[in-house]
Order: structure tokens, then sequence, then C-alpha cells
């Protein structure tokens, strides 16, 4: 059998050299023209530099290397070290990934592989057309992305300054410092006199430590709030007997849609007297309780989103047939229905939680001084007193942000193997 389909296996047909060579060539000559930063008598001559010496590597690679294993190699030592000698280590780094790239890429071109992905009657322009549109699409991301990848290196800078400096472009270690990070924990702190004093002092006084307390205790109890009530508002919006599931749903989902301004004003004025009797009696606002209330309102929307998702491919007969055996309502949710849906009740959990701890506009209408979370603080920060600190503070975010959104890709993953969505 493997042999018949090894046989009848399409076989794509090998390009021109020429076509070879000239995609590779356009790429270098458009990184020449970069290169030459602007300089108008530069841009034509780096252009055409660019692109000889990016043709020559694809000739090379396609003659003489032949494979991707050792065409890739060759293009990340030869480019890098052309890109060092000439503009420095930094910028040979950088062009020596590029070389990486093109060689494979021209590899990949000889070959006739990026036709495999493609059914054998597409025309020319129709493969052109969907390289074209990943690569708008590759474009529109690395826009998106870019202040993410700037600000990250930038946190290390030794000097206070918001740019690179030149031992930073030319990678020197010297350069380079944790010194915001580590300002993170001074920030506020007296000289302490013993290693529980330090600690005590910093925990309770320092200004960035007491917003990332605020920023986790205000996100871990809104998240609680928000999870409880989504999930039990999307398990009665997805059984057929409820009325007006239409209106309901495009009310609690409001919040995603309604301008942040317009809600935290709202809240304020709502808060503000809004009493309650020996506890708050010139009312909530501008208290940890509501402002945890106020993230809840936020968060609520993207766990109806995510619980409504998974209950869509729940079966309904299994709750009838645990209550057919004798089981509660609730004994049926915790022991049916909630094992099945955790992964998406978790999603949507973690959605709150982000939502709140990178919440600022809300913050800054709800919260007082004392309830100051790390979005508040940074914007604080920016307005006060300019300090690279608030860069580690957002790569600290960032990489927080990050590992939560892969767990929630993971376990979007889980729920769409448990329901039979996606092969285990």
């Amino acid at each position: 059998m493997s042999t018949v389909v090894q046989q009848y296996r399409y076989i794509p047909p090998r390009p021109p050299m020429w076509f070879n060579l000239a995609w590779p060539a356009g790429f270098g000559a458009l990184i020449g023209f970069l290169t030459a930063q602007g300089q108008f008598a530069l841009m034509i001559p780096y252009a055409i530099a660019g692109g000889l010496i990016t043709a020559i590597l694809a000739y090379v690679s396609i003659v003489f290397l032949k494979t991707r294993k050792l065409a890739g190699p060759f293009g990340l030592l030869s480019f890098g070290l052309l890109g060092a000698m000439i503009f420095g280590l930094s910028y040979g780094v950088l062009i020596a990934v590029v070389g990486f790239i093109l060689a494979r890429m021209a590899i990949w071109l000889s070959t006739g592989d990026y036709r495999l992905n493609q059914p054998p009657y597409v025309t020319s322009n129709e493969v052109l057309w969907f390289y074209t549109f990943r690569s708008i699409c590759g474009l529109i991301f690395l826009f998106l992305i870019a202040p993410i990848v700037v600000v990250i290196p930038l946190s290390f800078n030794q000097e206070p300054y918001f740019s690179f400096t030149s031992g930073m472009l030319a990678l020197e270690g010297e350069a380079f410092s944790l010194r915001w990070y580590a300002d993170i924990l001074r920030n506020g702190m007296g000289a302490p006199d013993a290693v529980v004093g330090w600690w005590a002092d910093m925990w309770n006084n320092a200004q960035w430590i007491r917003s990332v307390r605020n920023s986790f205790f205000v996100g871990i109890m809104s998240t609680v709030l928000a999870t409880s009530i989504g999930t039990l508002a999307a398990i009665g919006l997805s059984r057929s007997e409820m009325p007006f599931k239409k209106p309901i749903m495009a009310l609690l989902i409001s919040p995603m849609i309604v301008p942040l301004v317009i809600i935290a004003s709202g809240m304020f004025f709502t808060f503000s007297d809004f009493k309650i009797p020996f506890l708050y009696e010139k009312g909530i606002a501008k208290t940890y309780l509501g402002l945890i209330i106020g993230h809840a309102v936020l968060g609520t929307p993207y766990v109806i989103i995510t619980v409504t998702a998974t209950l869509v491919g729940f079966d309904q007969s299994l709750t009838r047939a645990a209550a057919n055996m004798g089981a509660s309502p609730i004994r049926t949710f915790f022991k049916v229905q909630m094992p099945l849906i955790l992964p998406g009740v978790i999603s949507g959990a973690l959605f709150a939680f982000i939502t709140s701890f990178d919440e600022v506009v809300l913050t800054l209408q709800l919260a007082d001084v004392s309830q100051r979370t790390i979005p508040r603080q940074m914007f604080s920060g920016i307005r006060e007193q300019i300090s690279p600190t608030i860069l580690a503070v957002a790569t600290i975010l960032v990489i927080i942000s990050i590992a939560l959104l892969t767990v929630v890709e993971l376990l979007r993953r889980r729920s769409e193997r448990m329901r039979g969505l996606s092969p285990a």
C-alpha cells in the first residue's frame, strides 16, 4: 500500500534558475535598501549590492550545497561575517538570521516544495496570491508586535535612556544591565537593618511591590467573581428553554463593546452613591470592593464567550441521564458538566485575569492611592517620573501575558481533543 501511495505521490515541477535567484535577490535588494537608513545617495548602490550578494548565495546553495541542512548554516555564517565586518557585531547577528532564511528559501524554491501545500491544478498567479496574502498577514503581525520587541531589549539598558545606546548596538556587555529590574524592588525602601526587616520593608512600602500585590489581589478576586457569574450565565444561556437569549447575551457582553471611559465614569458615580452601612459609609468607589467589582464586570464577557463556545459541543443527554439516575442539579453540574467544560472555564478565567491585570482606565476612576495596580503605577511613572523601570515592568507584564495565553491555547487544544474536534 505504501509503495502504491509513493508511486502516485505528487512531485512539483522544478522552476527555472532565474526564478530561483530572482526572489532571494529581491529580498536582498530590499534589505540593502533599508540598510541605507534613508540616505538617498546610498539607497540604490546598497540595493544593488544586496541583490547581487543574495543572488550569489542562492546560486551557491542551489548548485553546490543542494540541501537545506547545508545551505542554512552557510547563509548564517557568510552573511553574519560579512555584516559584522562591514557594519559591526549587532548588524552581523541580525543579517546572519536573514542569510539563514534566504539560503533555505533558495533550496525551497529550487526543489518546487513551495507547491506541495497547493493542489496540482492551481495556476502560478494563485500560488503567488497564496504567499502574498500570508506575507501581508505576517507584516501586519510584525507591525503590531514591533513595539513589544523594542521594549524588551531597552529594559536591559545600563543608561537611563529610552533609546538604544551605541554600546547596545555594538552588543557590548557593559551596555546591558539588570539595574532597572532591581529598581523595582528598591523603589521606596529605606536602608534595612536585617534580612527580615529588608523583606518586610520592601513588601509593605515599595511602590512597585505594592502595585504588584494589588494587581494580583484584585486580579484573583475579580477573576473568581467573573468566572462564577460568567459560567452560570453561559450554562443558563445554553439551555434551549431560556427566553430572550439574544438580548440577555448582548447585555452581558456589552462591557466589551461600550467604551471603557463611559463604563468607568458610570461605575464611579454609581459606586459613589452605593453605601454599605458600618463598612463603606461614603460609597464603595475608591475601595478594593469597588475595584474588584469593576474588574469582574469587564472580565465576565470573556468567561461567557469561552464557556458558551465549550458548551456548543456538550451532549445534553448526559445531564438528562444523570437526572434520570437521581442526581440533583448541583451534583450533576459538578460531576458531569464541570469536568467536560473545565478547559473553557479555565480559559475564560485566564482571559478575565489578563483583562484585570492590564486594566488602567477603570483603575484611574475607581482606585485610590492605596489601590494602585501595576498599570496605574506605570501611568503615574510616565507622567511624573520618566524611568526605564517602566520598561522592566512592561517586559515582566509581557512575559506573564504570553505565559497565560500559552496556557489558554493548550487548554483550547485539550478541549477540542476531549470533544473529538481534533485528533488526539
